[in-house]
């Protein structure tokens, strides 16, 4: 696992006790984690095939995100390609609650504008 993969009991981004719960919000915030799990959740993919879905994210990101993932035990590779571990699927499945929220917060908040509120 790289030095980098933020791991439960280690310190991490808002935490000094690198307690469980910030260690994933420190992985999770990172720069297309959240993309990479979503793709992967609705099927595996190569590496290629992968930055293509994630719209060519740089090959060095997604590289660096894979490398994450797998030493946080959320992918793997298998001859069809990354997809997600059991524990992986767990996390997804366990975001739909704040996908349901999110839905609500959007219909709340009304139609964005470009300039937002002035």
């Amino acid at each position: 696992m790289g030095a980098s993969t933020p791991r439960p009991g280690v310190p991490v981004r808002g935490s000094e006790s690198g307690r469980p719960v910030m260690a994933a919000l420190d992985l999770l915030g990172r720069r297309w984690t959240m993309r990479i799990l979503w793709e992967l959740s609705q099927a595996p993919a190569g590496f290629r095939e992968l930055q293509r879905r994630c719209e060519r994210m740089s090959s060095s990101v997604l590289s660096t995100r894979i490398e994450e993932l797998t030493g946080a035990r959320l992918l793997t590779l298998d001859g069809d390609g990354y997809r997600l571990t059991q524990l992986g699927q767990d996390l997804v499945e366990s975001l739909s609650p704040l996908a349901a929220w999110s839905q609500r917060w959007a219909e709340e908040m009304g139609p964005a504008t470009a300039g937002g509120p002035e």
